[in-house]
C-alpha cells in the first residue's frame, strides 16, 4: 500500500483530487485521510462556506441549497491561489457542485498549479445515506453540520445533488477523470479502494 501511495503522490505532483458524494457519504472523512497520506492540503467547500457565512453574517446554505455560483466563485476559488498552498497537492471535498462550476474550478486550479487529476465519486444509495442520517441524528455526532438534524434540509441536499451535482460528475466522466468507489463499505475498505483506483490511474498515465 505504501508503494502505491508513493506512486500516486509522484503522479499527482501539486495537482488536485476532487471528492464527491451524497451527504454523509464520507467525503470529508476520506478526503482528510487521503490528504494525510499524500502530504496534501485538504479543502472542503462546505467548511469554507460555513466559515464565510459566519464571518459575513450571511446565510445561503442553512436550508440545504447550494450557494449561488457567483458567491461560490468569490468565497471558494481564491483558495487555489493561496501562497501557503503553492507547493502542495490538494484534496478537495466537493468543490464546484453546481453544473457549470466545474469548468471554472478546473481552469483556476490549473492556472494555480493544482490541475485536477481525478474526481472521485463515493457511490452510495440514497436509502443508505438516509440510514446514516438516522444514526447520526440519534448519536448527535455531526459537529458543525448540525443542520443535518433537520430532515427537510437533508432532503433538500439530496435533491440538490441529484439535479445540480450529477451533471458535474458526468462532465468529469466525459473528460476521463471520474473514479467511482463503492462508498457503502467500512471506512478502511473505502480508503483502500480509493488508493487502488488512483494507483491504476497513475499507472495508466505512465503506460
Amino acid at each position: 500500500m505504501e508503494e502505491k501511495i508513493s506512486i500516486v503522490k509522484t503522479w499527482l505532483g501539486t495537482g488536485s483530487i476532487n471528492i464527491f458524494g451524497l451527504p454523509m457519504s464520507g467525503k470529508d472523512t476520506q478526503g482528510i485521510k487521503l490528504a494525510e497520506s499524500l502530504n496534501a492540503k485538504f479543502l472542503s467547500s462546505g467548511l469554507i462556506i460555513r466559515t464565510k457565512e459566519a464571518e459575513t453574517k450571511q446565510s445561503y446554505s442553512e436550508h440545504g441549497a447550494l450557494i449561488p455560483t457567483n458567491v461560490f466563485y468569490e468565497w471558494v476559488l481564491p483558495y487555489f491561489e493561496r501562497p501557503d498552498l503553492f507547493k502542495y497537492p490538494l484534496v478537495l471535498s466537493s468543490i464546484g457542485r453546481w453544473a457549470g462550476e466545474e469548468n471554472e474550478v478546473m481552469s483556476i486550479a490549473a492556472s494555480a498549479g493544482h490541475a485536477i487529476k481525478a474526481a472521485i465519486l463515493l457511490n452510495i444509495s440514497e436509502n443508505d445515506v438516509k440510514k446514516r442520517f438516522e444514526v447520526a441524528k440519534t448519536l448527535n455526532d455531526r459537529g458543525e453540520r448540525k443542520d443535518d438534524n433537520n430532515i427537510e434540509t437533508f432532503h433538500t441536499r439530496l435533491e440538490e445533488f441529484r439535479t445540480k451535482t450529477m451533471p458535474v460528475l458526468e462532465r468529469y466522466r466525459d473528460l476521463g477523470l471520474l473514479i467511482v468507489v463503492n462508498g457503502n463499505q467500512s471506512r478502511e475498505t473505502v480508503f483502500n479502494e480509493i488508493v487502488e483506483k488512483l494507483y491504476e490511474k497513475a499507472s495508466q498515465s505512465h503506460a
